[in-house]
């Protein structure tokens, strides 16, 4: 990696919160950053302009889905990535080993990498570390992370062999690397389980990577067991380099996260709720579907300053999901995605300030009186 287009500095830290700035070739990203998923080159419902407006200043893309349609090497010719979808700021793409790992029946793991079937016609295909590091290479991505397997959170003996071909995925993907202008991230896996994330955490530094993601997590495990992990991670990982955890993102989990020095974050909620009728707010979510907004004027937050609340109802929002309307899809997305790019920024804004904690312990108290009305 070129270390003059690809940096990382962290300006200010709040106990276990950290404030930084990384630097790619299509621009800086001030940490902490949550991701809009942007799984097949778009981020669903919203052009790469609100993306820009709402301030989104990196999007993630995915491996897997990319590779199978259009494919990687027809992105390559048309002058990659950020050129086909019309995005010139930073991009991170993932390996595509969670998804296949996701085809269950649809799979078959080895020593040398994973065989699966395509969900979209069952055509046969061939992930190896070397394969998902040329594929990425031809997407163009500012930010790329190895091939890793995703194992079942609390089953022991199968983290332990996913580990060990995690690990040596990494040493070659590390090594199967050609381009300069692309970060490389290691992924820490291991489960649940505290001596095998130390294990993972201490093997990836070692090998020596621009950054590393959290893998596993948000897959099944408690909210407590997700917490124990970070804070073992924590402890370990440079303290100089970005840290991600990979597909997590609630509002909760931002808060909870940034405590425990987690910078990155991505997650397909707040679009994926946006296409069900859910709308995420300060204090909890609303369902638009709901028959008593059917004559409610109110924006969907009156405190939100998103083009959705500034101009229209609950009641019209509500109209437009049940008639099935592209514009409420848009409409809600726009509103939750502006909620999660808000609250990672006022995180940042609390690190750098030193007051971390009295934002964390505000944000809290305002769940609790969500609770209580």
């Amino acid at each position: 990696m070129d270390q003059s287009i690809f940096s990382f500095a962290l300006l200010a830290t709040d106990g276990r919160a950290r404030a930084g700035l990384l630097r790619t070739p299509h621009g800086e990203i001030p940490t902490p950053v949550f991701m809009p998923v942007g799984t097949q080159a778009t981020v669903k419902a919203v052009s790469p302009r609100d993306l820009v407006e709402l301030g989104a200043t990196i999007i993630l893309a995915n491996t897997y889905h990319l590779y199978l349609r259009p494919g990687d090497e027809r992105i390559a010719r048309l002058g990659g990535l950020h050129t086909f979808m019309g995005w010139q700021r930073p991009i991170l793409t993932d390996s595509g080993g969670f998804q296949v790992f996701s085809l269950a029946q649809r799979r078959q793991v080895d020593a040398d990498g994973v065989t699966f079937r395509s969900h979209i016609d069952g055509s046969e295909h061939r992930f190896t570390p070397e394969k998902v590091i040329a594929i990425q290479e031809n997407l163009g991505a500012d930010i790329i992370v190895c091939l890793d397997e995703c194992a079942p959170p609390e089953d022991y003996a199968y983290n332990v062999q996913a580990l060990a071909r995690t690990h040596a995925w990494a040493e070659r993907c590390h090594a199967a690397r050609k381009r300069t202008d692309q970060a490389l991230f290691g992924i820490v896996q291991g489960g649940v389980f505290a001596d095998l994330r130390e294990q993972s955490a201490r093997f990836l530094t070692a090998l020596g990577f621009d950054g590393y993601a959290i893998g596993g997590l948000s897959v099944g495990e408690s909210k407590a067991q997700m917490h124990a992990v970070l804070e073992v991670v924590d402890a370990i990982l440079p303290a100089d380099q970005p840290r991600y955890l990979m597909g997590v993102g609630t509002p909760e989990d931002l808060v909870e996260g940034v405590a425990r020095g987690v910078d990155m974050f991505d997650c397909v909620l707040p679009t994926r709720m946006a296409r069900n009728g859910g709308a995420l707010l300060r204090q909890g979510r609303l369902n638009i579907r709901n028959a008593c907004f059917a004559d409610d004027p109110a924006p969907l937050d009156p405190t939100c300053s998103c083009p959705t609340c500034a101009h229209f109802s609950r009641a019209y929002l509500r109209h437009l999901h049940l008639a099935n309307e592209i514009l409420g899809h848009h409409l809600l997305t726009v509103h939750n995605l502006h909620l999660m790019l808000t609250l990672a920024r006022e995180l940042r804004e609390a690190v750098l300030a030193g007051r971390f904690e009295a934002y964390r312990e505000a944000f809290w108290e305002g769940q609790e009186d969500k609770e209580t009305r």
